[in-house]
């Protein structure tokens, strides 16, 4: 379950990242108040899935060591750059790509401890 509870904090904490990418894209070019960006339905998701995100991450570390759950939430770098590539087209170069090896690897590392 606690393991269940880690991937659901990674999952909420990157979906609360994409919300505020695709919210200030909907706000580029746009003449807008500060009242309208507000009213941004990718706004509310992302406080939305950030606060649940943040409960969730408390039950995880009720039951997790912090230096077993907090490594883990690495993850979301792996996460928001494949999202960053394949969703937004933005261009990922190779030390990029070397650094999530690297996140990967020490990610499987840290995993082989408990």
């Amino acid at each position: 379950m606690s393991w269940l509870l880690l991937l659901t904090a990674c999952l909420l904490t990157c979906l609360g990242q994409v919300a505020q990418k695709f919210a200030v894209e909907s706000w580029r070019g746009v003449d807008s108040s500060w009242a309208d960006k507000l009213c941004s339905p990718w706004l509310w998701l992302a406080l939305f899935a950030l606060g649940s995100g943040l409960l969730v991450w408390l039950l995880v570390l009720q039951r997790l060591e912090v230096g077993i759950a907090y490594p883990m939430l690495s993850l979301n770098f792996v996460l928001i750059t494949l999202i960053a590539r394949f969703v937004f087209r933005e261009p990922i170069d190779r030390q990029h790509w070397l650094g999530v090896a690297l996140v990967i690897g020490g990610v499987v590392l840290l995993g082989q401890q408990s």
